[in-house]
């Protein structure tokens, strides 16, 4: 009898857990332990597989957010995830029913009601001193190098290298069918963003017709791209590598199909990859320069697709000013 009861009272014990909140609460704070820096992405890529934490970052502003995340955030939500789940313990197993026949009617406790109402306080300054600081030290750049101006449409990016004199071309999503090689499903692009490291640039973010936002977490870079507005960033990319972002302000039913790839590379490359933008011959110059220089792959652009364009954007058109 007991043996055939064991599995009703166990689920009897799993439902009164679940419902003072206990394995919800064990569960989160299972998902929130501090994750080790040796857990995070490398330079450059794409997700992982079994990949754990935020990527490391390639700019003084990445690798800021990332310590503040892990040095202070992680500590403080795993400290009040603990104690939650203590004070959770307690209320259950101390006041039960079967513990307490005749319940206690204590309504106030001035002690407990300063503590709880201090306590939050103090966190949020503890966690706002820093945030501030590290606000307005990526708000805007100091004495860049080079200027870049982003430009959200619905559903694509377009860029402008003003002092190279590169004007407004576009990235659009590769198609699903296109797919190959080291591309990146839902994240590569046809014409990617390509900047030199070790340069400071300016970072001129405005939409075109909605509401949009760029963001790229490796490059700890995120700004809304709102239409007649110019918000201004700065990144100075340490590493080479390619990184990658999407739009997180939902801004129509493609949203999700216009990400960000920006290439990174060296001093001498960009500079050659620029004078073949602005000198090249070839009809699409922009593809031209990206082979020749940053050797893409252009040869998915060659066959039709079997499928219709996710983003029914123009074709790209590069624009070299005179």
């Amino acid at each position: 009898m007991h043996n055939r009861l064991a599995p009703f009272a166990n689920r009897r014990l799993f439902g009164r857990l679940s419902a003072a909140g206990l394995l919800p609460a064990l569960a989160g704070l299972i998902a929130m332990l501090p994750v080790s820096a040796a857990w995070a992405e490398e330079f450059g890529g794409g997700p992982r597989e079994w990949q754990m934490g935020l990527p490391e970052g390639a700019t003084v502003v990445a690798k800021l957010l990332y310590s503040f995340h892990n040095s202070l955030l992680m500590p403080i939500i795993t400290f009040i995830a603990v104690f939650v789940l203590i004070l959770l313990s307690i209320a259950t197993i101390r006041f039960r029913r079967a513990a307490n026949p005749q319940p206690s009617r204590t309504t106030h406790n001035t002690l407990i009601e300063v503590i709880w109402t201090a306590l939050p306080v103090i966190i949020l300054v503890v966690i706002a001193i820093p945030s501030f600081k590290y606000l307005y030290y990526a708000d805007r750049a100091d004495k860049p190098e080079m200027t870049l101006k982003v430009t959200g449409h619905q559903w694509y990016w377009s860029y402008e290298l003003p002092d190279q004199k590169i004007d407004d071309y576009i990235s659009n999503l590769i198609p699903d069918d296109k797919i190959s090689g080291d591309k990146i499903r839902m994240l590569s692009v046809d014409y990617p963003l390509v900047v030199p490291v070790d340069t400071t640039i300016q970072v001129l973010i405005t939409g075109a017709d909605v509401i949009h936002s760029w963001l790229v977490a490796p490059l700890g870079v995120q700004k809304s791209a709102v239409p007649g507005r110019l918000n201004e960033t700065w990144m100075r990319v340490d590493h080479e590598g390619v990184y990658y972002g999407q739009c997180t302000q939902i801004c129509g039913d493609r949203h999700g199909y216009m990400p960000i790839e920006v290439r990174a590379v060296s001093k001498d490359k960009f500079a050659k990859w620029v004078d073949l933008v602005l000198h090249s011959t070839a009809k699409d110059k922009m593809r031209d320069a990206n082979e020749k220089v940053l050797g893409m792959d252009y040869s998915w652009m060659d066959t039709p697709a079997k499928t219709s364009a996710v983003n029914p954007a123009p074709q790209a058109q590069l624009a070299v000013s005179r």
